[in-house]
């Protein structure tokens, strides 16, 4: 929620990620939090199944190519990062559209009610159901090459543990620490998605049209730190995960 916002001159922007919290709990309640959160759950499934094939199939290509294992291990990550984002972008459009929605969460459209108006009014193509497709793809094709890239080339560096509870503690620190850095390089592909997904500064006006362009426009208006709006929630969230 706090990425999606449309400028300094936002009549509903937060001032900050806890004004963020404490506006979303007031205004939308507990439920307000957890608004969008059916497509991601739909797409979870074939996300993961898609990110993890497409990366052991994308590796075992590179492997004729004689490269060193890091640059594999990094080009096979920014490959299954990019198939990801085709499969997932139109999740994203419908649950940002509804995350913007700052109604109560009981006075909302359902998922498949909101993705059929944007079926109606825009259709499917990027105006419509994949808006912002070019950003999704920075956002997951980045995160995934310097995840991937990270954590086999780590995890092959560090010794294997035969304890198995200082085993899991050492896959999990390698990958709580590739999240986090893959989220602070990816999280400007991020901003751009959200502010391309979710509503513009005047109805009826695209301001946020392109990934690059859409960066640069929030980085002249807002400022560099603009650009890393969300990064905390971010790396709480995909940091573990």
């Amino acid at each position: 929620r706090f990425q999606i916002q449309r400028g300094k001159t936002d009549p509903t922007g937060y001032k900050s990620l806890g004004d963020c919290f404490r506006t979303i709990l007031q205004r939308e309640g507990l439920l307000g939090f957890y608004k969008g959160i059916f497509p991601p759950i739909l797409a979870e499934t074939p996300k993961r199944a898609v990110k993890f094939f497409t990366f052991e199939q994308y590796k075992k290509l590179l492997g004729y190519a004689s490269l060193p294992p890091g640059l594999a291990f990094a080009i096979a990550g920014l490959g299954s990062g990019l198939t990801e984002a085709v499969v997932v972008n139109p999740f994203e459009v419908v649950k940002v559209t509804l995350q913007t929605n700052r109604n109560a969460f009981t006075e909302q459209p359902s998922s498949f009610v909101q993705a059929r108006q944007i079926i109606k009014t825009d259709g499917l193509g990027f105006q419509g159901l994949n808006k912002g497709l070019t950003a999704t793809l920075g956002r997951h094709g980045v995160f995934n090459m310097v995840y991937f890239g990270f954590y086999f080339n780590v995890k092959n560096i560090l010794p294997v543990n035969k304890d198995p509870n200082l085993e899991f503690l050492r896959k999990f620190g390698i990958g709580l620490v590739s999240g986090t850095i893959a989220s602070i390089i990816n999280i400007p592909f991020d901003v751009a998605k959200s502010r391309i997904q979710g509503p513009q500064p005047v109805p009826g006006e695209i301001k946020y049209r392109t990934c690059f362009k859409t960066m640069a426009t929030v980085y002249k208006e807002e400022g560099f730190l603009a650009l890393y709006k969300g990064l905390v929630p971010k790396i709480m969230r995909l940091g573990p995960g």
